[in-house]
Formats: C-alpha cells, structure tokens, sequence
C-alpha cells in the first residue's frame, strides 16, 4: 500500500497513544477492536511517526480530550506532539464545554498560540447534543477563527447512551443554524447513516469521516455515496490507537476505488476541509 498511495493518506482523527490518556468508558471498546494492549503504552511522537511511515500516512488530525471536570489529554500535550513534527501532526483542540467563557478562550488560545486547526467535541462525553446551548459560543468562535468543528455521530462504542450522536435533528439544527460552520462528523453515523449522508448532502459545509471502521465494514449506503455524488464530502480516519493504520489503509486499497475518488477521500477532502497547505 504504501508502494501504490506514496505517503498521500491525511487520517481524519487519532489520539496521542498514552498510558494516562484513557477513557475509562472507552475500554469495552478497545478490547472488541482488538487494541487494548495499546492502552497502558505511552508512545512517543518519534513512534507514532514511525507506525504512520509503515502505513504511508502523511498527516495526522492529532485531537486532544476534555470530559467533564477534568483534562484527559491537554491541548499543550497535543501542542509538543505538533511541535516535534510540525510537517506529520495538526493540533485539534478540546475545551471544558460547560465552562463557555473559559472555553472560548482556551480555544482561541489553541488557534493563536498553539496553531491548531480544528476543535472537537464529543457529545456522548458530555451527554450533551451539539445543538445544545453550551455548544454556541464555540461554533460562533470557529466561524471568527477560521476553523472546522469536529465531533462523532451514530451509537456511541463506549458504554454511554446514544442518543446524542444523532444526526437528525442535533447536527442537522446546528447546519442550519451556522451555515458558515465547517463540521466534520466521525464515525459514520451508523445505525443512522443515511440520516448523516442526508445531512452531509443538504449543507455544503458538513463532512463524514470514517473513523472508528474499519473498511471492510463501511455500510453500503455509505460506500455508494463516496464513490458517487458524495466523493467531494467523506474523509478517512481512523480513529487510532483503536484501529491500526496499516489495516485500515491496505483495507481501502481492497475497496478497489477509482484513483481520482481513492485520492479524495484518503487526502484531497481533508486538505479541503481543514484547509491544510
């Protein structure tokens, strides 16, 4: 894979690899992927650069995480990741969502100072929709900062309820309220896929990504849309440490894609999206 892709793959959302980053409702999920053994590992930045090279992955979406009350990965953690390899790692922030005023400001600290691109929010965290109200300050400071909003949609892997990863109507609200907002939803959607490709389809701004599948289990439905009249709106990741770089990466070139789509949805979407150089 790396012989035919060269190092042209962007994946859309990974994680620092470390022993204390861990959410604990996460676990049950890590042991059915087959990854918790990466669970009590840290990995260095010269390591996850090397896991990246074995798979030909370029760049990685590196995201920080909040949950309520308290740091689970920092964004100056994230931030020395960056600053290590400022060509292989982009800075996706996170906040303490229900400290709005800290919240904005610690974002547009991540942006100015640290130099990241995008924030991301995890509903299911915080059991809170993205169209609740916590979440509007930092839409309207994404829009004034030029950044994308990051966030996960469908049934939540982790041992949490699911019904703030609907797309319809949580997203869907937050895409007519904020046109102007860029979002990139992960994980599908599934079970409600073609509720986020029906969102995704009606408001330009709003991406899938693939993280936390592997490809050989993208549903139909979604597979359709990103060959077809979706090609321009789907990104790849991942969601590592849960799924290995390089299974996932030889699983797309098992999908057959045309090359013009292939290069879309493992590059040219997420350069677009993040508007990365």
């Amino acid at each position: 894979m790396v012989d035919t892709i060269g190092r042209q793959i962007i994946d859309a959302w990974a994680q620092p690899a470390l022993k204390d980053g861990i959410v604990p409702e996460a676990i049950p999920l890590f042991q059915q992927s087959g990854s918790a053994h990466l669970l009590g590992q840290d990995l260095s930045a010269e390591q996850l650069v090397q896991f990246m090279d074995k798979a030909g992955i370029d760049r990685v979406m590196l995201c920080a995480w909040h949950r309520p009350s308290r740091w689970v990965i920092s964004n100056d953690t994230v931030a020395t990741f960056v600053q290590q390899f400022p060509e292989r790692f982009v800075g996706v922030a996170a906040v303490n969502l229900e400290k709005p005023v800290q919240a904005v400001c610690e974002l547009e600290r991540a942006v100015k100072e640290l130099g990241f691109k995008a924030l991301r929010v995890v509903p299911w965290l915080w059991n809170r929709p993205p169209n609740d109200k916590f979440y509007f300050p930092l839409y309207v400071k994404c829009i004034e900062l030029s950044i994308l909003f990051c966030t996960q949609v469908g049934h939540t892997g982790p041992l949490m309820p699911s019904e703030t990863g609907r797309p319809v109507p949580y997203l869907d609200e937050v895409a007519l309220t904020f046109p102007e907002l860029r979002i990139v939803a992960g994980h599908i959607g599934h079970p409600w896929t073609d509720e986020m490709i029906g969102v995704a389809w009606k408001h330009e701004n709003v991406y899938i990504d693939t993280s936390a599948y592997q490809p050989r289990y993208y549903p139909p439905q979604l597979v359709h849309y990103l060959k077809t009249y979706g090609q321009d709106k789907v990104l790849f990741g991942t969601n590592f440490r849960q799924l290995s770089w390089q299974k996932c990466v030889q699983q797309v070139q098992e999908m057959d894609l045309p090359k013009e789509i292939q290069a879309k949805f493992l590059r040219n979407n997420a350069c677009r999206a993040f508007q990365l150089d």
